[in-house]
């Protein structure tokens, strides 16, 4: 059989003992072909990656050494194209392989069932009979005859009242899953054949971003094609641990063909270990770039550019001393899904999650702040204690509300509720696959993160693996007392401070927007009906105010930030300094004390 036939007329050519006689182990030696040369380009990246440019920046300087630098650069990006390409390749052989098996042992087992009937089945698929059974009028055997096979079995005329031949139904039968089996093997080779056709790069030796987009497209095809073959064995319904025993059982070659074609799946499933998600979310990265490549909507634009800057921070090689940087995953549904960790988060014996507030989702500004905020606590965190890492997890849709929490809608509530699910899952993740044997895990919220953060807490079990919890800059977290929250109000910690307008917006039920949005819009009108209508309360947005006495968690001293009316007008700045360890080096180190696993280090200052 033509393997890559790419003729609509395969249907019309292809019979029966054609189909007997496809020879499905020399497509999966040639699928096995395109994965060892897929391999030898990953090996290749990976030492241009971690060998020449390490070596290249440490040992020399100038301009002639950036230019080789993005030479080499360049280099990888190919090899990294070809590994992506072959993968497409191999899977879309093994996936045909797949479908012609399981039509050959269809039509096998027809043919089976024919010869132990004594019936003749003929090259056009035609089943012919014996004659069998009794007339109705004179007993007489009934004669036997030829039954042809249809693709939709069930529409044949009625007999009316002559008696059937009883092997007239078991022949039409067998030359029913006759054709059907030709035709599907049919189907299939033709549009393996389509996809197959479109796997071939431009000439020459260079990548063009358009390339990319055409392998988002590529990649694309064969998701659809294999899906049966690859798609629906990847466990969604199964724990973290379970996913985890799913993919250490798999063979290697498995597992190359997954990171090949569902890099996005298997990047983004928590219970896969953490660098092996690396790889896969680094592959999907650039098939991402390449699919918004181009598109001029206000969405792919946006996520675009964040995804560009996420790119060219991985390029970058850490300064001695920072934290190794991994993408644990990455997406374009929704507002965007980016989770990165600094320090590899299965190694380390502390590793902290940060969920970041209202209005995050995958643009420029969180590639930029929310990242460094991660990598500002990793960095502190090893500080203290070398075996640390911190994450950022932006892992799920957070509300959109410019005019701040005075227009949020009740829906807020539900959208905490399936973050702090979402974010559970990723946790639970993280408790299977570190190889501590008692890790010490941190889930910090701040703004809005921090109501994320108290669902979690909420749901049975609490969050999983997590020993701290850390808030800053909150406007409740949906309960109204620390030791709810499921570590045991010790372990809980709370950073506001004294100018953070989102600190202190006053309860639903006792705001007095109302007339104040009129004129002050958003958080800073919240903040000054709080001054009005909550003083001496301990009741915000979300609840009771956590760094107030009655909540019961431990607060630990910031800096004041700027005040929030001043010589230079509004400024909400002090909401955004909680991690910076220059703007407030007090909040950064407590933050980073608490995460490395030592909180008794942390001054404590009295609540509200």
């Amino acid at each position: 059989m033509n393997g890559a036939r790419g003729a609509r007329g395969a249907s019309t050519s292809l019979t029966w003992a054609k189909l007997r006689e496809v020879k499905c182990d020399e497509l999966e030696g040639a699928a096995d072909g395109w994965g060892k040369a897929g391999n030898r380009a990953d090996a290749a990246r990976d030492r241009i990656d971690k060998q020449l440019l390490n070596g290249l920046r440490e040992t020399q300087q100038g301009e002639a050494a950036e230019a080789a630098v993005l030479r080499l650069r360049r280099l990888a990006l190919n090899f990294q194209y070809v590994y992506t390409e072959c993968g497409l390749l191999r899977t879309a052989l093994n996936s045909l392989a797949h479908e012609m098996k399981a039509q050959q042992q269809a039509l096998q087992d027809a043919l089976d069932d024919a010869a132990a009937l004594k019936f003749t089945v003929h090259a056009d698929g035609s089943v012919t009979y014996p004659e069998a059974g009794e007339g109705l009028i004179d007993g007489a055997p009934l004669p036997g005859g030829t039954a042809s096979g249809v693709i939709r079995p069930g529409f044949q005329a009625p007999s009316g009242l002559v008696a059937p031949n009883p092997n007239a139904a078991k022949a039409q039968d067998i030359a029913d899953r006759v054709v059907q089996a030709v035709r599907a093997a049919a189907e299939a080779d033709w549009r393996y054949a389509g996809i197959l056709r479109k796997l071939k790069a431009e000439e020459g030796l260079r990548v063009p971003d358009t390339m990319w987009t055409d392998a988002a497209a590529d990649a694309a095809s064969v998701r659809n094609a294999a899906g049966g073959y690859l798609k629906a064995a990847i466990p969604y319904d199964a724990t973290p641990s379970e996913r985890k025993a799913w993919w250490a059982g798999l063979t290697d070659e498995q597992r190359e063909e997954y990171l090949a074609v569902y890099p996005d799946q298997i990047g983004n499933l928590d219970g896969i270990p953490a660098l092996v998600r690396d790889a896969a979310n680094r592959d999907n990265l650039r098939l991402l770039i390449g699919a918004l490549d181009g598109r001029d909507d206000e969405m792919a634009v946006t996520q675009l550019a964040a995804l560009r800057e996420i790119d060219r921070q991985l390029q970058a090689v850490p300064k001695a001393g920072d934290p190794p940087m991994y993408l644990l995953g990455i997406g374009d549904e929704g507002n965007g899904r980016a989770i990165v960790s600094y320090g590899n988060p299965d190694t380390s014996r502390n590793v902290a999650a940060y969920v970041p507030g209202l209005n995050t989702s995958l643009d420029e500004e969180f590639a930029k702040g929310d990242l460094k905020r991660a990598f500002d606590t990793a960095k502190g965190a090893r500080y203290h204690d070398s075996s640390s890492a911190a994450i950022v997890w932006l892992g799920h849709d957070a509300p959109q509300s410019p005019d701040g929490f005075s227009s949020l809608a009740v829906s807020a509530d539900g959208s905490a509720a399936k973050g702090g699910d979402a974010f559970n899952g990723f946790m639970g993740g993280l408790a299977a696959t570190n190889g501590n044997e008692d890790p010490h895990l941190t889930a910090i919220g701040h703004s809005y993160g921090s109501r994320t953060v108290g669902a979690a807490a909420q749901q049975a079990g609490g969050i999983p693996g997590v020993d701290d919890i850390v808030l800053v800059g909150s406007p409740g977290v949906g309960v109204d007392r620390a030791e709810d929250l499921g570590v045991g109000k010790e372990h809980v910690f709370v950073g506001a401070a004294q100018n953070d307008v989102v600190t202190r917006v006053p309860s639903k039920q006792q705001s007095l927007l109302g007339a104040v949005e009129h004129v002050i819009a958003g958080p800073v009108a919240a903040y000054v009906a709080g001054d009005i209508a909550d003083r001496g309360d301990d009741d915000l947005w979300f609840g009771r105010d956590p760094a107030s006495e009655a909540f019961g968690a431990k607060r630990f001293p910031v800096d004041d930030g700027p005040p929030v009316v001043g010589r230079r007008g509004l400024s909400v700045d002090a909401h955004s300094q909680y991690f910076d360890p220059v703007r407030d080096s007090q909040s950064a180190n407590s933050i980073a004390l608490i995460a490395s696993g030592n909180s008794q280090k942390v001054k404590m200052e009295d609540p509200r």
